[in-house]
């Protein structure tokens, strides 16, 4: 049995936990083989290459890490198992799962297709003694965009050498862009990518554009990161496991596991990460409350498998309480299981800095879940990188957008905003 699962840059979370429990399994059923599979790629090249696997019985792994905002365009492709039966008569499924983590590896229709083991929420860390030493308020807190936008100013005049805000933007950092970037500041505007009343996407908003408008503000007045730092799949790594420990980062916008690179497991060990970086609620864009995204990752299994059951077990064995406290600590994730977030070495994890996360949950989002939201992502990235370069204006990215979304979706399927 292959289990296919991404590793990319320094970090070796998922292997260290699917070989704890490969060897678990094995001492329950002797003689069985499981293999895993690493694929070493960014995100939406383990995307591309996960695809290219299954469409082949040859090459398609019987397990799979599954990102939940493709578990409806893969189910459609035919790649994932219904998983329904499985689920069902597992008691800790209904018992111990959050309910909006079982709709996370849900189809529209309800087939369930996975077993999320983490999800997240976002929010922007600071640089503490650097915000002290610059005049900024500590513990800080910003209420709208312009209070971001003015920390980085203050950062960029009275700190040379520091990034003020390090903000994912452009193709080559995939669905962090999107999602850690992009949507981050778009569902703080209150518009959205998707009408859920009138089944539509999106194509044209205010929100849509502010957010493109914030874009070209921290990049083209030098309060991001420089372009090479930006347009390059390691920019998480260059600045959470090379700058950061440095304090040369005022501000990211990233999400909770981050301060898994610093943990003595973790690809950058750093001690005192948390005595120098806090974290704070992404504003609304004009004041009136906060936002956070989510997401996370299942194990699904392959529809082309001939071991589902032992898949199944496999997964069972995988999620269970104890397998899923390990990966969550170790991935500096928050977790699905209820009862898993009830554990003090839960509670007290990172020094609080997961359960200060798990608050996010009050206010945050999820992406459309329909099978048309990878390519929407991927146009949501041309027109951030066209933005961010100068190639063309806010409103002129918008319009292209709006235009390639047309034509893959259909007018009946597309709205604006005014």
């Amino acid at each position: 049995m292959t289990i296919a699962y991404q590793q990319f840059g320094g970090g070796h979370q998922t292997q260290i936990w699917l070989s704890s429990v490969r060897g678990q399994f094995q001492k329950i059923y002797p003689g069985s083989k499981i293999v895993l599979e690493p694929i070493n790629a960014s995100e939406n090249e383990y995307y591309t290459k996960l695809d290219l696997m299954n469409q082949s019985a040859k090459t398609a792994p019987d397990i799979m890490v599954e990102d939940t905002f493709l578990v409806n365009s893969d189910a459609s492709a035919g790649y994932l198992m219904p998983m329904n039966k499985f689920v069902n008569s597992w008691p800790a499924w209904k018992r111990d799962f959050y309910p909006a983590m079982q709709k996370a590896a849900e189809s529209t229709n309800g087939t369930v297709y996975g077993v999320p083991f983490n999800t997240d929420t976002r929010g922007l860390w600071y640089d503490k003694p650097l915000f002290k030493k610059v005049g900024l308020p500590v513990p800080w807190q910003p209420h709208s965009w312009a209070n971001i936008l003015q920390a980085a100013r203050t950062i960029k005049a009275k700190a040379p050498g520091v990034t003020p805000l390090w903000f994912y933007s452009g193709k080559p950092m995939g669905e962090a862009s999107t999602m850690q970037g992009f949507e981050m500041l778009l569902y703080g505007t209150h518009n959205t990518l998707f009408d859920s009343k009138t089944k539509r996407w999106v194509v044209s908003s205010p929100g849509f554009l502010n957010s493109l408008n914030f874009v070209k503000t921290i990049f083209t007045q030098n309060l991001a990161e420089p372009l090479q730092n930006a347009l390059t799949p390691e920019s998480s790594t260059i600045a959470t496991q090379q700058l950061m420990p440095k304090q040369k980062v005022g501000i990211l916008l990233d999400g909770v596991w981050e301060y898994s690179n610093w943990l003595p497991t973790g690809p950058a060990p750093w001690p005192k990460w948390n005595s120098v970086y806090g974290v704070a609620k992404m504003p609304d864009q004009n004041g009136d409350g906060y936002t956070s995204m989510s997401g996370g990752w299942t194990l699904s299994i392959s529809s082309k498998t001939k071991n589902a059951q032992m898949a199944w077990d496999f997964i069972k064995l995988a999620c269970n309480k104890n397998n899923m406290l390990h990966i969550d600590l170790m991935d500096a994730n928050v977790t699905p299981r209820k009862d898993v977030a009830a554990m003090p070495a839960y509670k007290s994890a990172g020094h609080g800095i997961l359960s200060r996360f798990a608050s996010f949950n009050a206010f945050t989002h999820f992406r459309p879940a329909f099978a048309q939201y990878p390519s929407i992502s991927n146009d949501i990235q041309n027109a951030m990188e066209n933005v961010m370069t100068g190639s063309v204006s806010p409103a002129q990215a918008m319009q292209q957008y709006a235009q390639q979304v047309t034509n893959y979706v259909g007018k009946a399927h597309v709205t604006s905003v005014k």
